[in-house]
């Protein structure tokens, strides 16, 4: 079986972040097209917005802010369109409307991915770098700058132009998180839009020394400090970004003896990423491996706890969504480089997440809440237990001394100060020392 040339390619895919019950598909050719999935094992399609809408370009990635829905346009796989988006209302998803789409008039390229921060869209145009653009009018869309960062790294011989390409991003607070292909993880200052500065810059050095040959850096998610990167058959990085001036690597799940596997060969080949934080997993669609769940619950020692899908199953994955207990797998044809894959849709999956955090009533009788914890967390402490002292420290390993109070066999911990992220609370009692986690929201 293969695909037929008129089969829309389905890209990548969002849920409806107001919690409605619809799914959004970037089909390239085949535009935007939504399904309701108010019953999920029977979607409906409601609704089709054609590439003609938009200057003819396909459909490669989308995100959403509020109402609106942004569309990364431009073939990046023949790299033979040029590189553009589109805004669509979906007020009505049924009824969605394009208010305005803009073109790159001067270059090829493509894009690979699109985010919306308050005023302004950053586009990743894939060779034509990071572009920004005011969308502060929904309906005229205005050109404000375009960034493109240095080839000349990481420092190999040579660099092959044509595989540095701005796909993968995260935007927090006007800082893009870049992930530019084969030119390694860039951090990028926007607050100026008008003169974007890079101010940060990685690329793990066992992939490109001796080898010169550095591996794709394809999407992130970032948590606090911490960006959590998939790298094609190298699988997923964790870089310490508290730094920007000096990345460094923290962890690296990295199964198939990267740099030394080989593209066509390997079982894996990561692209999107999604995060759950409350339970410290991360999930990667991992092309012929479909996908595959990695436990970051220890940053530094990410690994794989589950999986879905098989390898060389003869259907390859491209993108992944997450949206409560429903998890979304795109699936793209290809004719074996560097996978096969006969089949083209959407695959939607249900799990349990955890709904009550890390640590639940152990077996210790120490127990913490509450847990995903905002301003305070209680340690609840059984009756004969008697702490001596105890400690907070992050995943990087720094300690946070905070104040407190007791009463009876409880104790209250003001964390208001902490950031977002993963904690190791540490409670001593004579010489022995227990160690809880938990999760600051």
């Amino acid at each position: 079986m293969t695909c037929p040339p008129y089969t829309p390619m389905v890209m990548t895919m969002i849920h409806d972040q107001n919690n409605l019950p619809y799914l959004y598909v970037a089909t390239k050719a085949g535009g935007l097209k939504i399904y309701d999935i108010n019953v999920i094992p029977t979607p409906v399609l409601v609704a089709t917005v054609p590439v003609s809408m938009y200057d003819s370009l396909d459909v490669m990635s989308l995100s959403q802010t509020g109402n609106y829905l942004y569309l990364a346009l431009g073939n990046s796989f023949a790299a033979d369109q040029k590189s553009g988006m589109a805004i669509v209302d979906v007020t009505s998803p049924t009824s969605p409307m394009v208010t305005d789409f803009w073109v790159l008039p001067s270059s090829l390229g493509g894009s690979g991915i699109i985010k919306a921060e308050g005023n302004y869209a950053y586009l990743g145009a894939m060779i034509n770098g990071l572009i920004i653009l005011d969308i502060s009018n929904k309906s005229n869309i205005q050109f404000v700058s375009q960034f493109i960062p240095d080839f000349n790294y990481p420092p190999i011989a040579s660099p092959d132009t044509t595989k540095i390409n701005a796909r993968g991003m995260e935007v927090k607070n006007s800082i893009v998180y870049l992930c530019y292909d084969a030119g390694g993880f860039r951090i990028i200052n926007c607050t100026n839009k008008l003169a974007p500065v890079e101010t940060g810059q990685y690329c793990n050095p066992a992939t490109y020394i001796p080898f010169n040959r550095p591996r794709a850096y394809n999407n992130v998610v970032i948590d606090d400090t911490l960006a959590y990167i998939a790298v094609d058959y190298c699988g997923m990085e964790v870089l310490n970004i508290s730094d920007t001036s000096n990345i460094t690597i923290l962890g690296w799940w990295n199964p198939y003896n990267c740099p030394n596997s080989n593209w066509f060969s390997s079982p894996s080949h990561t692209n999107e990423i999604q995060f759950d934080k409350t339970c410290g997993h991360v999930f990667l669609s991992t092309g012929k491996s479909d996908m595959i769940v990695i436990d970051v619950s220890n940053p530094a020692q990410p690994d794989s706890c589950n999986f879905y899908g098989g390898v060389s199953n003869n259907i390859g994955t491209w993108g992944v969504g997450l949206w409560q207990n429903q998890i979304y797998l795109s699936y793209i044809c290809t004719l074996g480089i560097p996978f096969s894959s006969n089949w083209t849709g959407v695959k939607i999956l249900t799990y349990t997440p955890c709904s009550t955090g890390i640590d639940e009533h152990d077996t210790d009788g120490i127990n913490i809440f509450p847990i995903p914890a905002s301003d305070k967390i209680t340690i609840e402490l059984k009756s004969d237990f008697i702490f001596s002292d105890f400690s907070i420290t992050n995943t990087l390993g720094q300690t946070f001394h905070l104040s407190f109070k007791t009463s009876a066999n409880k104790v209250e911990v003001n964390v208001s100060e902490l950031n977002s992220g993963f904690y190791f609370l540490k409670l001593s009692e004579g010489g022995k020392e227990i160690t809880k986690k938990f999760v600051k929201e």
